[in-house]
């Protein structure tokens, strides 16, 4: 196709009238600019269009212009392709029109190769859209959590961006603005607290007290509500990964070729280590409150202590808090699992379903992970306590009769409903405030039935599938602190381990000094305990 480079200026003759190509100044090399003019496929109806394009410094500028423009139109054959260089063309109008830059060649061809639209760029926002649409296979708490991403923080931020400009700065400014964000919550959340206080300080009576009441709760009412910061050790990586997972998809549909969003550094946050319940934390809590970690673990001597009180209070939840605190299961599964699910004659039960809480509503789904499917064995007690309860649902099957929802359920209301996953936290927090122990969240006891299976010394691999961890990695770092007796046992067994000399342990100095007074020693007996402590430990 027909192409031509010029020359221009913008000087005028006497008369006002543009010399354009006929300027005698045309000669210097720094006068003029020039431009180019290449002829496009004409269009459907068979009208002719052109590419015209100036400001070109020097004709080099012009003629790589040039062929940047053939290269394009060469990408699709002349002969035997005409409707892909009319796509070409239809791409070229629309950049001459506004001005961008000559389209790069190699995102063309890829572009072009994969049957994406040359003249229409899709944004971050709309890209997400068609992503998360696509997602069939998708568990219904797992697309309420993309959802939540996309509409709250990647459309908010980035949505009206280019999916093919996206860029690491782009990602890091939005994180950043997230940063600041949580700052504006957190100064916003403590003055409204501050309100919220004062105004349970101030007595009813008196007319000031009224006066003063009525300010601090119109103050109140045009506040921001309580709001959540978005954490970086979980909101905001879950974000980036589902940034990080729609753009993938992008890259293998064609889209795009680089994903920003796997090489930003979000600021680290270590996961709350989990803490046991030692007698020392609990009198510290019951003096000041607090709690010395967000994951806290009860000891099994206080695990007893819970069950005992279900048992004595004569609860109906028991069997069901027994069996998360002896086997393990999360809430959802607890409240999901189904007498056709649990075989008395083998002692087994399969965790196949779970409900899960969307907002209130309570849906049904698979397990949380692939390995979240999975075959558990019940140990003979906890056979025992879940035979008395099928017996005691029975009974409450014929007091209700008719009236009676059959869910298929283990553990149901008193009149065969389902239980609800938020109703049974509230009853788990209530419950452990009337026992008196110190608090801890019900997913702890699943904690708690891993700290119990370690120490007991099942394999940390059998404790992993038995919880239904995807990796047993997950397992040892989230439960191996909360072993103390374990720890001490192993701290023991390694001092004893070492056989001592002239150098001996301070006890043992501290023996000998305190029996050299009464003109005896017991140095001989001492060592004679540590030596016999420790083949016991080694197992000789």
């Amino acid at each position: 196709m027909n192409g031509t480079i010029t020359k221009r200026c913008g000087c005028r003759d006497a008369a006002g009238r543009q010399l354009v190509g006929s300027c005698p100044k045309l000669k210097q090399r720094t006068h003029g600019v020039w431009s180019l003019m290449q002829e496009l496929p004409p269009r459907d109806d068979g009208t002719r269009r052109r590419f015209r394009r100036s400001g070109y410094k020097t004709k080099g500028d012009a003629q790589t212009g040039m062929n940047a423009l053939a290269a394009l139109l060469d990408i699709a054959d002349r002969k035997s392709d005409p409707d892909g260089r009319r796509r070409i063309a239809d791409l070229l109008e629309t950049v001459a029109a506004s001005g961008e830059d000559i389209p790069n060649y190699d995102e063309t061809k890829r572009r072009f190769a994969t049957g994406q639209s040359l003249t229409q760029h899709m944004t971050v926002a709309e890209w997400l859209d068609t992503w998360l649409a696509g997602k069939k296979a998708l568990r219904k708490s797992g697309e309420t959590r993309y959802e939540v991403d996309i509409r709250c923080h990647l459309k908010p931020r980035i949505g009206h961006i280019r999916i093919d400009r996206l860029t690491v700065q782009h990602l890091d400014e939005m994180f950043a603005g997230i940063a600041e964000g949580n700052a504006e919550i957190h100064d916003a959340n403590m003055q409204r607290r501050a309100a919220v206080d004062e105004l349970k300080t101030i007595p009813w009576k008196g007319s000031e007290n009224r006066g003063r009441r009525r300010y601090l709760k119109d103050a109140i009412a045009a506040m921001e509500p309580f709001r959540r910061i978005t954490g970086p050790s979980s909101t905001q990586k879950h974000v980036r990964d589902t940034l990080r997972a729609a753009l993938n998809t992008a890259i293998a549909r064609g889209a795009i070729t680089f994903n920003p969003a796997s090489y930003v550094e979000l600021t680290p946050a270590k996961r709350p280590k989990a803490m046991v319940w030692t007698a020392e934390r609990v009198e510290a809590w019951l003096r000041t409150g607090e709690r010395p970690s967000a994951v806290m673990v009860w000891t099994p001597e206080q695990a007893g202590q819970f069950l005992d009180f279900l048992a004595e209070t004569q609860h109906r939840l028991l069997p069901l808090f027994h069996l998360i605190t002896f086997r393990g299961l999360r809430r959802g599964e607890a409240c999901g699992v189904r007498w056709a699910d649990y075989s008395a004659p083998t002692r087994s039960m399969t965790i196949a379903v779970q409900l899960v809480q969307d907002g209130w509503e309570v849906i049904e789904s698979a397990p949380k992970t692939d390995s979240g499917e999975r075959v558990i064995s019940i140990d003979e007690y906890t056979a025992e306590v879940l035979d008395a309860h099928r017996t005691k649902q029975a009974a409450e099957r014929c007091e209700w009769g008719p009236a009676w929802i059959e869910s298929g359920r283990m553990f149901t209301q008193e009149d065969g409903e389902r239980i609800h996953p938020g109703w049974l936290t509230d009853q788990f927090e209530r419950l452990v405030e009337l026992s008196g122990l110190p608090p801890i969240r019900l997913h702890d006891l699943r904690h708690v039935a891993a700290s119990l299976m370690l120490a007991a010394g099942v394999d940390v691999k059998i404790v992993s599938e038995t919880l239904g961890h995807s990796d047993s990695r997950i397992t040892r770092d989230i439960y191996q602190s909360v072993m103390p007796r374990a720890a001490a046992e192993a701290a023991e067994a390694t001092a004893a381990m070492v056989p001592r000399g002239s150098a001996r342990l301070p006890k043992q100095k501290a023996v000998e000094a305190a029996n050299e007074q009464d003109g005896h020693t017991m140095a001989t007996h001492v060592g004679a305990k540590i030596i016999a402590f420790r083949p016991r430990l080694v197992g000789a």
